[in-house]
């Protein structure tokens, strides 16, 4: 059973916490919707974006604060969290974020939202595991096309090709699975566009905006230096497993490419 602070919405509009038989897609819904967690201690707010989403055919949870949010997380399977940073008393949504990517729960797509002179927080969330971030005033048609995109973005239609090599690193980009000789990576959504992206230019260049527009499928309002934080995130991780975390070369002023 959830915390108080957590409650449901079906496609229809608000409802109390469905059950899992009337919380499940069928196999053949329409791709383009989603489960949602909106993470929001701003009721009206909160009201607001759920709302709006329902209205869109995604199946949205929300929470009030970070216990709930962790609730919903652990009882629950999302493809996207909206998670504002300031939330409060208690742990904040940089906590939140932080311990989603800790309990191995890579696959969610975090979007975090953040008030427009929070140049701090945003890179406190995207080295908590962070995604994206938008910045608050959202209005609703901006929040309903960022969220329309990033479904788009986790279900793709079309294959994307053979497995790519760089020494023992190999990345499926149909399955999406990665691994250092035998040992798996566990990467986020843009940790593994980014090394998709470098694998696939072969050593050549890439520049941060061509990296963002990678993840995203353009560069707008996202700050490039995001690019360094997905990167630093990448080498930790190459590491661990044992592969070369100098395998991701910086050219500095230009952007990154992987080395032989």
């Amino acid at each position: 059973m959830g915390r108080p602070g957590a409650t449901a919405v079906s496609r229809r509009g608000y409802s109390r916490r469905m059950t899992a038989a009337q919380d499940i897609r069928s196999p053949g819904a329409d791709q383009r919707f989603g489960r949602v967690l909106v993470v929001e201690d701003d009721a009206d707010l909160r009201d607001v974006m759920t709302g709006a989403l329902a209205a869109d055919g995604h199946v949205v949870s929300a929470a009030a604060d970070a216990a709930a949010a962790l609730d919903l997380l652990v009882e629950e399977q999302f493809d996207l969290v909206l998670l504002d940073i300031g939330l409060g008393p208690g742990p904040d949504g940089i906590d939140v974020c932080r311990r989603l990517r800790s309990a191995g729960l890579d696959a969610v797509h975090v979007l975090v939202l953040t008030a427009r002179d929070a140049e701090a927080d945003v890179v406190m969330a995207l080295e908590a595991g962070a995604d994206d971030y938008v910045t608050k005033p959202i209005g609703v048609a901006e929040l309903r096309s960022r969220v329309r995109a990033v479904m788009r973005r986790l279900r793709p239609v079309e294959t994307r090709g053979a497995e790519l090599r760089s020494g023992a690193l190999l990345l499926d980009p149909d399955s999406r699975l990665v691994r250092v000789g035998a040992a798996p990576l566990q990467l986020t959504y843009s940790e593994f566009e980014v090394l998709h992206a470098l694998l696939a230019a072969e050593g050549s260049l890439r520049s941060r905006q061509e990296l963002l527009f990678a993840i995203f499928g353009d560069d707008a309002f996202r700050d490039p230096r995001a690019i360094d934080v997905h990167v630093h995130h990448l080498r930790d991780k190459i590491g661990a497993a044992g592969g070369d975390p100098e395998m991701i070369v910086t050219v500095r002023g230009a952007g990154y490419r992987l080395g032989t």
